[in-house]
């Protein structure tokens, strides 16, 4: 298990790191592509104005000689403003208006292709002797007091430092976006670290909890978990509930059913020594009896153990009808066994619905009308009522027994708490009734009837 939970963790740090950084990245090396453009739009454009400028000088010095032939005196100047610390090359061809060659290098031609016009300068790119070559193609005319001829100017450079010069504005935008990134992805560690900080200082303190420490979580931890540890507190009470109910049930069991445990194996061996079958048969029905004790002492503990371990605020979410409950637990009981000096009958609506489990709403019934049964006398009338008040739904079980002391009212809704009368039981049946009472968000209480006899048991619980 703990291998398993440690190959499906991860680390809410690095994934932030990653949520940021890949976008992030992503964003930079577009920036980057864009930048390396711009370095290259603006590169460009730099040397294409020096590259315009050598083929102006040249074309100034283009003229028509006495022969009415065009000559050309090449400035040194022309030449000079294209060289550079790349050393790149420098290429020119001047040729007339029919294209014959005047000057320079005669293999050097314009490409088809035109990237860029300006006035009546052309640029474009192209290849010459195995390097990459950026031209400008100046196209004019010389003109003399007779004749004016065409002529064509094309100056080339290799591409040496415009390349530089976008390199070098590419590595200071890469620079920048590096140390951007760099920035980020640390302010991120160290906020997060911090953020995580109540995390880490909550684990420490669950961490040095023992295992019977069951208190709520109450540490101030950020709002983004405090669903989280509402869920967890939630969860422990549970346990907790669960944990309880266990040691009740285990403290309870062991001290109830000792009696009933201790009567069958007293009657058994009475059994196995009797000597005559009367005796023999009164033995095991003793036996018989404390088993069935037995099993009734089991049961409600077990009720109790559920009652324990169960949430209010689920229960509270079902709906029962409390009057069908009430009329059936009545119907149930006058057609079975029920001895003919004990009068039951019932007064109420048809329907009535009430927030409430239906099994736990008629455990709690029967259990009221069974004390009235056991503890009422003989002879005994029981009425059962269901009638609404307000908002409750109030149930009533009177008797008209013998009653009980009003000084031993409180005490007998207390587990395992029996009448000084009282013969039977386990004190069982009016503290479960109670406790599931207040499981649903309602009461019980007990009183002496009008007439001054007998016993009044109210219960109210909400209506829905």
């Amino acid at each position: 298990m703990t291998e398993r939970s440690s190959r499906s963790s991860y680390s809410i740090r690095t994934r932030l790191l990653l949520w940021l950084l890949v976008p992030l990245v992503a964003i930079g090396l577009l920036a980057l592509l864009d930048s390396y453009r711009s370095a290259r739009e603006t590169a460009d454009e730099i040397a294409d104005r020096v590259l315009a400028g050598s083929a102006l000088a040249i074309a100034e010095r283009i003229f028509v000689n006495d022969d009415g032939l065009l000559e050309v005196d090449i400035p040194y100047v022309a030449l000079e403003m294209l060289t550079s610390s790349e050393e790149d090359r420098v290429f020119y061809r001047i040729e007339g208006g029919g294209s014959e060659f005047i000057t320079g290098y005669k293999q050097l031609a314009v490409p088809d292709t035109i990237d860029r016009v300006e006035r009546n300068l052309r640029f474009a790119d192209g290849r010459f002797r195995g390097a990459p070559i950026r031209m400008a193609v100046l196209n004019d005319a010389a003109a003399s007091d007779t004749v004016s001829l065409a002529y064509r100017v094309i100056i080339a450079e290799t591409t040496n430092a415009r390349n530089k010069i976008a390199r070098d504005i590419l590595l200071r935008s890469a620079l920048r976006q590096g140390l951007l990134i760099i920035t980020a992805a640390l302010v991120v560690w160290f906020a997060v670290t911090r953020a995580l900080r109540p995390l880490y200082r909550l684990q420490e303190a669950v961490g040095r909890r023992s295992p019977d420490d069951l208190r709520p979580i109450e540490h101030r931890v950020p709002g983004e978990v405090s669903g989280l540890v509402a869920t967890i507190n939630d969860l422990v009470r549970r346990f907790g509930s669960s944990i309880s109910a266990l040691r009740n049930f285990t403290s309870n069991a062991s001290h109830q059913l000792r009696t009933p445990l201790t009567v069958m194996r007293t009657q058994l061996e009475l059994a196995s020594r009797a000597r005559t079958d009367a005796d023999r048969e009164a033995a095991l029905k003793e036996t018989d009896n404390a088993i069935g004790e037995a099993e009734r002492v089991l049961s409600q503990l077990l009720l109790l153990a559920r009652i324990d371990s169960t949430a209010g605020d689920d229960l509270a979410r079902h709906k029962c009808d409390i009057a069908a409950i009430a009329r059936e637990i009545c119907e149930d009981l006058i057609s079975g066994n029920l001895p003919a000096d004990i009068d039951l009958g019932y007064e109420g609506p048809e329907r009535l619905e009430i927030a409430g489990d239906e099994v736990l709403t008629r455990e709690m019934i029967r259990n009221v009308i069974d004390n009235a049964i056991v503890h009422g006398g003989r002879p005994v009338e029981i009425t059962v009522r269901v009638r609404p008040e307000e908002r409750r739904a109030t149930i009533e079980v009177e008797d008209t027994g013998a009653g009980i002391d009003p000084q031993q009212m409180q005490t007998l809704l207390s587990r395992f708490q029996r009448g000084s009368e009282a013969s039977e039981g386990s004190g069982l049946g009016l503290a479960i009734a109670k406790e599931i009472a207040e499981l649903f968000g309602g009461t019980l209480t007990l009183d002496t009837p009008a007439n001054g006899c007998g016993l009044l048991v109210r219960m109210q619980l909400r209506m829905t």
